[in-house]
């Protein structure tokens, strides 16, 4: 029998309640614990409901309820199930949007070029000092999880984590809570030793677990991926004769090409103190090699949720500054405005 709403936030609270507490749950605390403002009439004959189903039993006589088997299974598959569908959300959502911001970022690095006459590069967005949004810990068999995490950005990973012994509903749920309850919109600089074991003392034989999880964590926040860098116009070099000497402008084309030089110029970028003004390297500035005859501006855009990028434009050392500033200080406004768009 599948349960009505009602009875569903019931039963909810009440194994919400006994986990927090190890406690039996009455009625008076299900009509303070749920939105469903029901009088605790109602409340015990739902409950009684429930008890007749085999979702809680009563201990003893006069004591509230405890969930039974069968309402903690119903109750982690329904958890999982909405996790689930809400990992997938953002997937989908995800992806959609690096499809979109793709295209976005290549017609912009393209027109930047077209109305500079110079070679520019943008840099796909990052995130940047994240916080964790929620875990997800499920079971993939008998001697292996899967922890999801999830942090700002909806930026989603994976890590499989092994187990000495299988382990139940109840302790995975358990689990679940104990992380998400403790963890949830911490940065990683936030998540200290003592923190740590603190959740380890109440996971007990479980503490691996936390280490594992915490370690996952980490990973996901601190992930180094390879920067995804989008250009246009490097053929402009050609036209100032400064730079169309066949050495210096095929060193140029190859970074151009090759992209790694400009990720880690970008990446630098990202990681300055100054990351939010418009920089300018004149020559030897630049800690590309290839472009110590020119001159290179970046600027850091950002899209929210901690999302930053950089565009930079390179050319001759006698660039027009003033039109390639004024142009990069336009483009950070503009990119907010067009990704919310797209």
């Amino acid at each position: 029998m599948q349960l009505d709403e009602r009875k569903m936030k019931i039963l909810q609270a009440i194994v919400r309640n006994y986990l927090e507490t190890g406690e039996p749950v009455g009625s008076r605390t299900i009509s303070k614990y749920t939105d469903l403002n029901l009088s605790s009439a109602t409340i015990r004959n739902e409950m009684a409901d429930l008890e007749e189903l085999g979702y809680i039993l009563q201990p003893h006589t006069s004591a509230g309820r405890i969930p039974s088997d069968k309402g903690y299974r119903l109750y982690v598959d329904t958890m999982m199930r909405e996790k689930e569908n809400e990992v997938s959300r953002m997937q989908e959502m995800l992806l959609e949007k690096e499809e979109k911001m793709e295209t976005l970022l290549k017609k912009v690095a393209k027109v930047l070029a077209a109305n500079t006459n110079y070679a520019t590069m943008i840099s796909a967005p990052v995130v940047r000092g994240n916080k964790l949004k929620f875990i997800q810990l499920s079971r993939v068999d008998a001697r292996q999880l899967v922890a999801v995490v999830v942090i700002e950005g909806n930026i989603i990973k994976n890590t499989i984590l092994n187990v000495e012994e299988e382990i139940d509903d109840e302790t995975l749920l358990k689990l679940n809570i104990l992380l998400n309850t403790n963890l949830n919109g911490l940065a990683i600089d936030q998540i200290n030793l003592a923190m740590i074991t603190m959740l380890k003392q109440q996971a007990g034989i479980h503490s691996q677990i936390i280490s594992d999880v915490i370690d996952a964590v980490a990973d996901a926040i601190r992930s180094d991926e390879d920067l995804e860098i989008y250009t246009s116009g490097a053929n402009n070099i050609f036209k100032y004769p400064e730079l169309s000497d066949q050495q210096k402008a095929s060193d140029i084309i190859n970074t151009f090409e090759e992209k790694e030089l400009l990720a880690a110029l970008a990446a630098d970028n990202l990681e300055s103190e100054q990351s939010q003004e418009i920089q300018v390297y004149i020559g030897d500035e630049s800690k590309v090699a290839s472009m110590k005859d020119c001159s290179v501006v970046t600027a850091t855009y950002e899209l929210g949720e901690g999302m930053r990028g950089t565009i930079g434009i390179v050319g001759p050392k006698r660039m027009d500054y003033e039109k390639v500033v004024d142009t990069l200080k336009n483009l950070k406004e503009q990119l907010d405005t067009l990704y919310k768009i797209t």
